[in-house]
């Protein structure tokens, strides 16, 4: 076909690039992860022989150098959306539970009861933890944070994290005051938190950046507390924020507070910010780097097929999906028709198998097939090239255009990245191929481009979405409202009630399932999106890093690593 051949002409001209979503909630540096891939996203990356520390010999030298390619547009927990900013907050600040290589464990708790209509949790904090200044780490300091999320004052995109908390969501729209929503504290040492809906994922929720505590007295004498390193960014996790040269570098120091330093042993963590892909590589390749490529940085495609023979390439795939977001209130995407035939013309295959080269799945789905097997197959056809040439003359004609020169300028924008330049390059030209349509391209630094997408100011964005829990209800979830990670501006009354019907079918996991499946079929009728691939992740790391821990949604820990003596 033209579509495919002018695919495979574009893509022999391609010289480099590499794949790396952004955000947690789809963004910049955000969603980058690696490991794992079963369907338990709380395993790790398959550690090889030697990854423990038990009875391992240790370098004298506990250095870690690594990329994150770009400054992380927030390192508040209760501010943060995108992975850029997740990994260094998980490295720095710590929850009541964590996820470990062993599942979901206590973490600042020492216990968590659950009653037995599962509503109520009961949570004793451990007795040894203490915030890097000194202070103890109380039961009110999760209560102030979780709180000020939810405070209507203050922007927090990933407050709905929090809604399965009897009336947080409430509270979040101002019809409740905060002192109603279902969090008390019965002592420094003791939480209590109510829930409004079973959410059989609560404790791998209490894990999540958004759950992490904040130093209340730290973070009420300092309001912007977590804008630059010094004494005012107060942690309580396995490392501090020593420094943070703003768009050079970041490096955290061993905590030597936190409660379970002895499996702590990395002294310090060196993370700059490099955007090109070919110069993150030749820093690895000359020692400046101990790991190159995802979950925090990115390989040049170019290199990927050498990495691949040299036998040192890692790929692992993870519950995460690469996705491009119509904004449905923008003509010509206001109309059904129109998405579907932006959707249908893309060749994704082509995209796996000759840009980004790193065992991507082409995605015609929301939810990833780790979630949903049935997935992998997904909602329509890939690179139907007739179907959407009928459907674009079908929509043109309800909404009023003789041809595609009638179309308002469209343009697909994305964050600054070479892999999804390329890959807007690649979907630009099958666009023109099949469907007639010249396409402009924009691109802009992460941050100047994820507030370009909150502002609605775009028609197309590349966008992307590693699960924050291992719960299809997670990718769901995104589109149940306007607003927050939900750049499109869709919103479905059926939709929206099918994902309520699935919080009250707690009990039934095969009904809550179908219910989930039900919505996803919804939405994809629908289509505001054009989902491109679920992802993977590849990077190399020199033999002697040990104990980084990748689970299947791709996050990456830096709790247990640790330099072998080499």
């Amino acid at each position: 076909m033209r579509g495919k051949s002018k695919l495979t002409i574009f893509m022999a001209l391609a010289l480099v690039m590499s794949l790396f979503l952004s955000a947690c909630s789809g963004g910049g540096n955000t969603e980058g992860g690696t490991t794992g891939g079963s369907s338990n996203g709380d395993s790790n990356e398959g550690t090889t022989e030697g990854d423990s520390s038990s009875g391992a010999k240790m370098a004298e030298e506990q250095v870690l150098n690594i990329n994150i390619k770009t400054e992380p547009p927030s390192l508040n927990p209760g501010t943060a959306t995108d992975t850029t900013s997740a990994v260094v907050i998980k490295s720095i600040f710590e929850g009541l539970t964590r996820i470990t290589p062993d599942g979901v464990k206590p973490a600042m708790a020492k216990e968590i009861k659950t009653s037995d209509d599962g509503l109520k949790y009961t949570i004793t904090l451990r007795d040894d933890i203490k915030w890097s200044n000194g202070d103890p780490v109380t039961a009110g300091d999760f209560e102030y944070a979780w709180k000020w999320v939810l405070n209507p004052k203050h922007e927090a995109t990933y407050a709905y994290q929090l809604y399965p908390i009897k009336n947080a969501e409430k509270a979040k729209a101002g019809e409740v005051p905060l002192d109603k929503v279902g969090i008390k504290v019965v002592n420094d040492k003791k939480l209590i938190v109510t829930l409004g809906r079973k959410a059989p994922y609560f404790e791998k929720l209490l894990a999540f950046t958004t759950f992490m505590p904040v130093n209340e007295e730290v973070a009420k004498a300092n309001p912007k507390w977590y804008t630059d390193a010094g004494p005012n960014f107060v942690t309580n996790g396995p490392y501090t924020l020593e420094k943070w040269e703003h768009k050079d570098e970041i490096v955290l120091k061993k905590n030597p507070k936190y409660w379970d330093k002895e499996n702590v042993h990395l002294n310090k963590i060196q993370m700059v910010m490099v955007e090109d892909e070919q110069t993150e590589l030749n820093m690895y390749n000359n020692g400046e780097l101990d790991w190159a490529g995802m979950p925090t940085g990115q390989l040049p495609l170019a290199a990927i097929p050498t990495l691949k023979q040299k036998g040192t390439l890692n790929i692992k795939p993870i519950a995460g999906v690469y996705y491009y977001a119509f904004n449905v209130e923008k003509e010509p995407f206001n109309n059904l028709k129109i998405r579907k035939a932006f959707s249908y013309a893309i060749n994704r295959k082509g995209i796996v198998e000759q840009i980004t080269k790193a065992g991507q799945i082409p995605a015609m789905a929301l939810v990833p097939p780790s979630m949903f097997p049935e997935n992998k197959k997904g909602y329509f056809q890939d690179n139907n090239v007739e179907k959407a040439k009928e459907l674009l003359k079908q929509g043109m004609k309800e909404l009023g255009y003789d041809s595609v020169a009638d179309f308002p300028e469209i343009t697909l924008s994305y964050n600054t990245n070479e892999a999804h330049a390329k890959i807007a390059q690649a979907i630009q030209e099958m666009w023109k191929d099949t469907l007639g349509v010249d396409v402009k391209l924009y691109n802009a630094e992460w941050k100047v481009y994820l507030k370009k997408l909150e502002e609605g100011n775009y028609q197309v964005g590349r966008m992307g979405w590693l699960g924050d829990f291992n719960d299809a209800i997670n990718f769901l979830e995104i589109f149940k409202e306007k607003g927050g990670n939900n750049y499109t501006n869709w919103h479905s009354e059926k939709y929206a009630s099918l994902l309520e019907k699935s919080y009250g079918q707690a009990d039934n996991p095969e009904q809550r399932m179908a219910t989930m499946k039900q919505a996803e079929k919804v939405f994809m009728e629908d289509m505001p999106i054009a989902p491109i691939y679920f992802y993977t992740v590849a990077y190399v790391k020199k033999p002697y890093v040990k104990g980084v821990f990748i689970n299947g949604l791709g996050k990456s820990d830096y709790k247990w690593a640790y330099i072998a003596a080499h």
